[in-house]
């Protein structure tokens, strides 16, 4: 054990056995010491005071009558003979500097705070209020008291470690950094403001089952969990969609749903196992309808949460949401950068055959699963990412996917074998996705098939097919738009931030 962990337990031992708590049940506390910061303003050396409104001017040496108490974290203190100081910090970063007198405290209470406080304790202090003689707001004590006593010291600049550091240890990262309060912050505030923004429009947002007895409504591998009571396997969900669309088919016309998802995939800087996912699905509506609601969306989560649509990203470079927003189309994007970085390769086309589609990849340095996994439209797409997505800086939608890829979205209506789906790019990555849904139970059902063959062909990530959504369809379902948008690649896309920075307790590996 570290020299100063064993110091504290002994501390904390000695307390105890004197009879003093280290832990006790509740301490004096009147308050925050953001409240005292909000009542008094200690004024510069020739400055004078402006009778303010509701803030109590203090010159520099200034005392008050006002007694308060407050807790806080210790985070520094300077022990001299007879006058001691010391820093508190609450929750919120807020601090105040606190002053341990000899006269004021008595000779007892100032020995055992020298002798048994330590930083990161919890302390609270009664005393006045007071401007020091230096300019600083403070609580001149008059009594002390051990809130709860630290058995681990504070770091001494946890600002330059690790960013794997931070994140195992996000509670001391809470206590040490500003910007790490600042983000969960803002992640609280970008929950709320999509949800006002939702509500506000019409939606109603309801919850969906997390353990699902099939996988579906994206293409992804899931976690599988076994239910001894059921005797049978369970998914945690990759996607809410399904739930959703049944809500739809019983009269829910405007739905969400914020909750996690789960993919048991890769773990990098854009990508977490579990993650935070929005799924709206409106009752009428296109994926035109879908991409004016997304774009209403983040504009005004931008406003609420930043008070504007151009919003500084941590490297303090801007990016700007308002304004029109690009739209392209996926083939002739596709050809379009093909033909500028690989003169000479093939037009890709709604006919390009798989063949075709394979020299292309191993042209352009792509690689693709020897077992056949890939058809038409898997190929189509991850020849676009590979040649396209990271040169969509400014907000792009990019629409009209190949139908091999999209089982659950409708054929478009007047090009042949292309879906009425977009991705929403933002800064080089894939943040939202939009569709004119599927309704025909029985165009689903060949999907659905479809799908079934793919993955027995060894794509792990097809669907499988699922009777009992397809039973809720054959009910009736209306023409629908349906948005998915990762609140985390959200924050990302306003932040600048890896997604290990925006999820307060991202996965991690645990330690040997």
């Amino acid at each position: 054990m570290p020299e100063q962990q064993r110091v504290r337990r002994e501390k904390r031992a000695r307390l105890l056995s004197e009879g003093t708590e280290a832990y006790p049940v509740e301490v004096a506390r009147t308050g925050s010491i953001r409240e005292v910061r909000e009542r008094y303003r200690v004024l510069g050396a020739d400055e004078e005071k402006t009778g303010a409104e509701g803030v109590v001017e203090l010159a520099p040496g200034e005392e008050t009558d006002e007694v308060v108490s407050l807790v806080g974290r210790l985070m520094f203190m300077r022990n001299t003979g007879k006058l001691c100081f010391a820093t508190l910090q609450e929750g919120d970063g807020t601090q105040i500097q606190a002053m341990l007198s000899l006269a004021e405290v008595g000779k007892d209470a100032l020995d055992a705070w020298k002798a048994d406080a330590d930083l990161g304790d919890f302390i609270s202090v009664t005393g006045r209020v007071v401007a020091s003689r230096r300019g600083e707001l403070s609580v001149m004590a008059t009594a002390w008291q051990m809130a709860s006593k630290a058995l681990r010291p504070l770091p001494v600049s946890f600002a330059e470690m690790a960013e794997d550091t931070r994140v195992r240890h996000r509670y001391t990262d809470l206590i040490m950094r500003e910007a790490a309060r600042r983000n969960a912050l803002t992640r609280i505030k970008v929950m709320r403001a999509l949800r006002d923004y939702l509500e506000g429009e019409g939606f109603l947002e309801v919850e969906t089952p997390m353990l699902q007895t099939l996988h579906g409504g994206a293409a992804a591998r899931p976690f599988v969990t076994h239910s001894n009571a059921l005797d049978i396997d369970l998914y945690l969900r990759i996607a809410p969609e399904l739930y959703l669309k049944r809500c739809v088919v019983g009269g829910i016309e405007r739905v969400f749903e914020v909750n996690r998802n789960f993919r048991n995939e890769g773990v990098d800087s854009s990508h977490s196992p579990e993650f935070a996912m929005l799924e709206t699905y409106q009752a009428y509506g296109t994926y035109e309808t879908g991409a004016k609601l997304i774009k209403g969306l983040i504009q005004s989560v931008a406003r609420a949460v930043f008070g504007t649509e151009k919003v500084t990203l941590a490297d303090g470079t801007e990016y700007d949401f308002g304004g029109e927003w690009k739209v392209l189309e996926m083939y002739p994007s596709l050809n379009e950068a093909l033909a500028r970085k690989f003169p000479g390769q093939p037009e890709v086309t709604v006919d390009s055959t798989v063949e075709e589609l394979r020299e292309i990849a191993d042209a352009i340095g792509l690689e693709w699963p020897e077992n056949g996994g890939w058809g038409h439209g898997k190929f189509v797409e991850e020849i676009w990412e590979h040649l396209c997505s990271d040169q969509l800086y400014e907000p792009t939608f990019v629409k009209d996917f190949p139908v091999e890829t999209s089982p659950l979205t409708r054929d478009h209506r007047s090009k042949p074998r292309v879906t009425e789906k977009w991705d929403l790019y933002v800064r080089g990555f894939e943040l939202a996705t939009g569709y004119s849904e599927l309704v025909d139970p029985v165009i689903q059902r060949e999907r659905f098939e479809d799908q079934a063959r793919l993955a027995a062909a060894g794509d792990d990530e097809a669907m499988r097919l699922d009777e009992d959504f397809l039973a809720a369809m054959e009910q009736g379902m209306p023409p629908t738009s349906g948005n998915g948008m990762g609140i985390d690649r959200l924050l990302m896309a306003l932040t600048g931030l890896g997604i290990r920075e925006t999820v307060l307790f991202p996965l991690v590996k645990p330690e040997a």
